[in-house]
């Protein structure tokens, strides 16, 4: 009878420990999924203008993505190296396109055609001129695809002018606005080389620091969208508006 009642007392014990155990066990394992893990928190953080795809793929994710976000190095430098002979030779050399053509053009016809005739002299053959001619098909798709762009930009300020949408209306004219101060500082080759520089500069760095940027970015948005209301109850909300288009019938 006492070996019995010891046993029946180890098994207790044993029982009551187990249940501790997993109490225990289960009350971490809650605490642990209560806990948001890092990879959902990032997913809750908004990106910057709502993207949802990869900045590489937003860039069109081809050769030239790569070299926005410097893939490929040698090329992104290249790239970004010859821009900025450009806009040295025309800018702080003060050469003219029509001069610079003209120069180099004369520089290589004259070294062409002396090569040509010193060859006789020489007897060494005479250097084989490729014969350059422009593709159709490339063309033709250059053409297309501007003309579809020129297309949908006229579409756009076609409803913009209508009246329909004063948002749009106002972000276009402050655009316009700023880019015309802009263009009393700097002449075009200017500007475009300084967005050909921040296309190279900006996307890479933030690429790299795009966790830190986005959560800044929502709060600045969400600031925006306060102010914005708030501009909107007081003064845009009474401005007549344009003629608002007729719903279809069902």
């Amino acid at each position: 009878m006492a070996e019995l009642e010891e046993k029946h007392g180890e098994s207790l014990l044993e029982k009551i420990s187990d249940k501790i155990k997993g109490d225990s066990s289960s009350s971490s394992s809650d605490s642990d999924d209560d806990k948001p893990s890092e990879s959902s928190m990032k997913a809750k953080v908004s990106r910057l203008f709502g993207r949802e795809k990869p900045i590489h793929q937003v860039f069109g994710g081809g050769k030239q993505a790569d070299i926005f976000l410097w893939r490929n190095k040698k090329v992104s430098a290249g790239a970004l190296g010859v821009a900025t002979a450009i806009w040295v030779f025309f800018e702080l050399l003060e050469y003219h396109l029509l001069t610079l053509v003209c120069h180099l053009l004369i520089l290589a016809l004259a070294l062409l055609f002396l090569w040509s005739n010193a060859a006789t002299f020489i007897h060494k053959s005479s250097m084989r001129i490729p014969e350059v001619q422009i593709p159709k098909e490339p063309v033709l798709e250059l053409a297309q695809a501007l003309r579809f762009e020129i297309n949908r930009a006229f579409a756009v300020l076609r409803d913009i002018a209508s009246g329909r949408d004063l948002k749009k209306f106002l972000s276009v004219i402050a655009g316009l606005w700023v880019l015309s101060i802009v263009g009393n500082w700097c002449n075009f080759l200017t500007l475009f080389y300084i967005v050909f520089v921040l296309l190279h500069t900006v996307p890479v760095l933030y690429e790299k620091y795009e966790d830190k940027v986005d959560p800044f970015a929502e709060k600045a948005w969400h600031e925006i969208k306060k102010q914005y209301a708030v501009f909107d109850e007081k003064v845009l909300s009474k401005i007549p508006r344009g003629p608002l288009k007729e719903k279809k019938k069902d």
